[in-house]
């Protein structure tokens, strides 16, 4: 089956990369919009997601991989909420930032880019490719 590809946005100062890596695995929680609830259902184990500072930064800075799908959200009391575990994969040798992403025409169908108050956006297989080669990958 294939892989599939996501990106996945987080306040640096709540969530950053570095937090992420001091745990280890990290549950991806707390998402309370349908579409990104209905991204974080669709992943799998194995799936690959960049992990994009938002807010402060604005830039993908590293790879996650999928490490458990198909959780119900602990934050959420109701239980109507999905999250999933993430561990890093690597740090990207070099930050692509959304500007940098807006300026490339061939990311200009990207998730990121015409919904960008989505939290957690798909990403195909294309532009997953650009984006490596836009960090020196």
């Amino acid at each position: 089956m294939a892989k599939s590809y996501w990106l996945m946005k987080s306040e640096p100062d709540a969530y950053s990369w570095d937090d992420l890596m001091a745990e280890g695995e990290g549950t991806w929680d707390g998402v309370r919009n349908h579409r990104a609830a209905n991204n974080l259902r669709a992943m799998k184990p194995g799936d690959q997601a960049f992990f994009y500072h938002s807010n402060i930064g604005k830039e993908i800075v590293g790879i996650v991989e999928i490490s458990a799908g198909g959780i119900v959200d602990p934050t959420d009391p109701e239980g109507k909420w999905a999250a999933v575990k993430v561990k890093p994969v690597r740090k990207l040798g070099r930050a692509v930032t959304l500007r940098e992403i807006k300026a490339n025409p061939t990311l200009a169908d990207m998730e990121l880019v015409r919904l960008s108050r989505l939290s957690v956006a798909e990403i195909k297989p294309t532009e997953w490719q650009e984006v490596l080669r836009m960090s020196g990958e």
